[in-house]
């Protein structure tokens, strides 16, 4: 089973990409980030004209997640518990039936959280990443298959940007925001690019400035954590980094992850 994230900066402004990249990668389960559109905008008839299933957590003008799937979820559960009052679009959950069982992917767009001086961007961003931490534990404590899978906006390692240098007063690369990064790790999940490789200059995200692209100034921001019981049916990881090159291209391309769920747990 094909499982990818990719935040698509806008999914109206990039439905050509979208159906080219569905039809050409034939991804299981693809997680979206940051349609940019309310639920009733989304371009749903294009994508299911292909086979795949759309759930969606929209929002106008920014923000808003989806799951597309060849196969319909048992469950679809929208938003991140742990707070009420939130109203960014940024989660959005589903389970599917596999043999064996069932697997759960979530599909998330962590706040950028900058400038980490602002006093409400930056505190909701760890925020967030604290009521993420409560979700994840609640979710492998069920010891079942689970994908947290979407734009983490967080730097991991120094490895994962071309200049620790240019980030270290950046949101994405600040020892608080990488210490609850490692927080989520400790509960059990795994990265599962760095399961395959330990492999640098290996990038999700190239701004559209300054040549970024062109000179290879990239970042991993865009991750898939495994817990335990995902991580042991991973076979592969991939960045389909030729996307990039595509025209009219998101900042972001899909990282893409291979299971094998055919066989009983």
């Amino acid at each position: 089973m094909k499982i990818a994230t990719w935040n698509i900066n806008g999914v109206r402004a990039r439905i050509d990409n979208l159906r080219q990249w569905l039809e050409s990668s034939n991804p299981d389960i693809a997680c979206l980030q940051e349609i940019k559109s309310v639920d009733e905008t989304f371009p749903r008839a294009e994508i299911e004209a292909l086979g795949y299933h759309v759930e969606t957590l929209g929002q106008k003008g920014f923000n808003g997640v989806a799951l597309i799937s060849k196969m319909q979820p048992d469950e679809i559960t929208r938003g991140l518990p742990g707070d009420d009052a939130d109203e960014q679009a940024r989660f959005i959950e589903g389970v599917f039936s596999v043999k064996g069982g069932a697997i759960r992917v979530c599909c998330l767009y962590l706040p950028n959280g900058n400038p980490p001086d602002d006093p409400v961007k930056y505190p909701y961003k760890l925020a967030w990443m604290e009521r993420l931490e409560a979700f994840a534990r609640d979710r492998l404590a069920l010891e079942e298959p689970l994908i947290l899978a979407g734009d983490y906006n967080v730097i991991p390692e120094p490895q994962d940007c071309h200049d620790p240098r240019v980030w270290a007063g950046d949101a994405l690369f600040l020892p608080t925001t990488r210490a609850a990064f490692r927080r989520l790790e400790n509960l059990g999940l795994s990265d599962a690019v760095r399961l395959t490789t330990d492999q640098s200059k290996l990038y999700s995200f190239w701004d559209y400035q300054a040549g970024a692209w062109q000179k290879n100034n990239g970042i991993r921001i865009d991750h898939l954590m495994l817990s335990a019981e995902a991580a042991d049916r991973l076979l592969s990881t991939d960045i389909e980094k030729h996307v990039r090159g595509w025209e009219k291209p998101s900042d972001h391309v899909p990282v893409i992850a291979m299971f094998d769920f055919s066989a009983a747990a």
